[in-house]
């Protein structure tokens, strides 16, 4: 008997033809769409759903945003080292074309930024090598998002050394063609998913408690027919509805109303977002006080220490990383070294000194 002569003996749906993933899609496998050919299709390009969800945390958006304007403000510099009979003494480099602007089509305050912005959320970033100069040196690079970046050999969320297998859409990459940034921080989507998740989760019941119009109460029945559970319900969205409308809901003689003792400042869990923020702070690694949580004396803090709490505290990490990458020798001659200008970072553009002194220079003294 032939297959188109078999008897069916129950019923049955044929399944939906499959469809081929569209040429040039996420992770793609093909060598012609994946890898270096992807590089510059900025219309794929992704941050990543959960560096997206921590970043609705309003602390962490806080602190990323601080640590993040510290890096892009600061340019960068070059110099070497010489023995002057006593210690090491740093001397001034003319700086490569690429220190003013690592990716031609961008600003080093944009660039500066996102990398750190890998490094905070993911440990790592990563810098493509577009063109180099004659001695081989690169003279261009263009940012790599974290997020979109594989490893084969490393699966993370530790990262252990510069990886040797790095697939970008889908494709591999040289790895010569790529530089590699490791924080000594590990990436706090990895660090405490919990700790973001349970601060998203009082964030939307602190949202489900500010649209109620109302004092939370209870309706209790307290005469008549008894009602169903469906009836129940019925009545409270009716009297939830009227309360919204009307500045007074009418009830009858066999329903009453009882305000819960709940204030304002219990709704909106105001004592739990201040507990969370303040794990969040812990979490981004910066002084609480500087994402705007009371904590006590350090409220008034200057700016000049706030400057260097914020510095000593949360960024000097990242830009230690960011400053030591670029200094190795696969990016710049052996004995040559890149740092950023920390000192106009800290010294501000004009420190109280400096104005009273140009306030003094200004005093025109008349002649007796």
């Amino acid at each position: 008997m032939g297959i188109f002569n078999r008897t069916v003996s129950k019923a049955a749906i044929s399944p939906q033809p499959s469809k081929a993933a569209a040429a040039g899609g996420y992770y793609n496998n093909s060598v012609n769409n994946g890898g270096a050919n992807m590089i510059g299709q900025y219309y794929s390009y992704i941050e990543g759903p959960a560096r997206n969800r921590a970043m609705s945390v309003p602390t962490v958006s806080r602190a990323r945003d601080l640590m993040a304007s510290v890096i892009g403000c600061m340019s960068l510099k070059m110099y070497t080292e010489m023995w002057n009979g006593s210690e090491m003494e740093k001397m001034p480099l003319a700086p490569r074309t690429w220190l003013r602007r690592i990716d031609p089509t961008l600003p080093n305050n944009f660039v500066l930024s996102w990398l750190f912005d890998d490094l905070f959320f993911f440990g790592r970033a990563f810098l493509y090598i577009t063109s180099r100069t004659a001695d081989g040196y690169p003279a261009s690079f263009t940012r790599l998002p974290a997020a979109m970046v594989q490893t084969l050999d490393q699966a993370g969320p530790v990262w252990f050394a510069p990886s040797k297998q790095i697939i970008f859409q889908g494709g591999e990459l040289d790895a010569n063609d790529v530089v590699q940034f490791l924080s000594p921080i590990q990436g706090i989507i990895y660090m405490s998913e919990q700790a973001v998740a349970t601060a998203l989760k009082l964030e939307a019941a602190r949202y489900r408690n500010s649209s109620s119009a109302i004092p939370a109460g209870i309706l209790r029945q307290t005469g008549g027919e008894p009602l169903s559970g469906q009836e129940l319900a019925d009545l409270a969205a009716s009297f939830n509805l009227a309360r919204e409308t009307n500045q007074t809901a009418a009830l009858n003689e066999f329903v009453t109303y009882t305000e819960t003792l709940t204030s304002p400042d219990k709704m909106l869990l105001i004592d739990s977002a201040e507990f969370q923020a303040m794990e969040m702070a812990r979490l981004c690694n910066i002084p609480p006080y500087l994402a705007g949580i009371s904590v006590g004396s350090y409220s008034y803090q200057s700016s000049a220490e706030s400057r260097m709490d914020l510095w000593t505290f949360g960024v000097r990490a990242y830009a230690d990383c960011i400053a030591g990458t670029l200094s190795q020798n696969n990016i710049l001659p052996n004995g040559t070294y890149v740092e950023f200008d920390v000192e106009g970072y800290l010294k501000g553009e004009y420190s109280m000194d400096e104005m009273r002194e140009t306030e003094t220079e200004n005093v025109v003294v008349s002649p007796l």
